[in-house]
C-alpha cells in the first residue's frame, strides 16, 4: 500500500491507530509497571521503604516517597497529555536510578549477570519510550481535545 501525506506507514496502520482512545491507550500501558508500582507503594509503604534499605539508597523512606510521588505523578502527566517533559523526565531518572541499583550485572556472574544484563537494557528501552512519548506530543496537533 502507499503511504498518504508523506506519511511511512500503510493506510491500514494509519487507520488502526488513527481512533483517539488508540493513543490514550498506548499512554496507560506505557505508564502502567509504574502507576501499578507507584499505587503498591503508597499502600504498602513500609515494604517501599524496606526495598529502598535493600538496594541501599538512604534514607529509604525518602527514596520511598520520591518513587511513589515521581511513580504515580509522572504517570499522570504521561496519560493526562499535560507536562509530559517532566512526567517523562522524572520516571527516565527514576528508571536510571533503579537500573543502576538494581541491574548490576557488572557487579554480578553467570544467571544473576544474565537476568541483571537483560532487565538493564529492558529498562533502556523503557528510557526511549517515554522521550518518543515526549518528542510526540510536539507532532500532535495542539487542539482543545484532550482525549487524544
Amino acid at each position: 500500500m502507499t503511504a498518504l501525506n508523506g506519511s511511512r506507514n500503510p493506510a491500514w496502520v494509519r487507520a488502526l491507530l488513527s481512533p483517539w482512545w488508540v493513543a490514550a491507550l498506548v499512554r496507560l500501558a506505557l505508564v502502567s509497571a509504574y502507576l501499578i508500582g507507584g499505587v503498591n507503594k503508597a499502600l504498602h509503604f513500609d515494604g517501599a521503604i524496606a526495598e529502598q534499605a535493600h538496594f541501599g539508597l538512604h534514607p529509604p523512606a525518602l527514596w520511598a516517597a520520591l518513587a511513589v510521588a515521581v511513580e504515580i505523578g509522572g504517570s499522570l502527566c504521561i496519560v493526562l497529555r499535560r507536562f509530559v517533559w517532566i512526567g517523562a523526565g522524572g520516571l527516565g531518572v527514576l528508571t536510571v536510578v533503579a537500573m543502576l541499583v538494581a541491574n548490576d550485572f557488572w557487579n554480578q556472574t553467570g544467571t544473576a549477570r544474565f537476568m541483571a544484563l537483560n532487565s538493564f537494557f529492558e529498562h533502556l528501552g523503557m528510557i526511549a519510550a517515554l522521550v518518543l512519548a515526549t518528542m510526540l506530543v510536539d507532532t500532535q496537533p495542539a487542539s482543545g481535545n484532550s482525549r487524544a
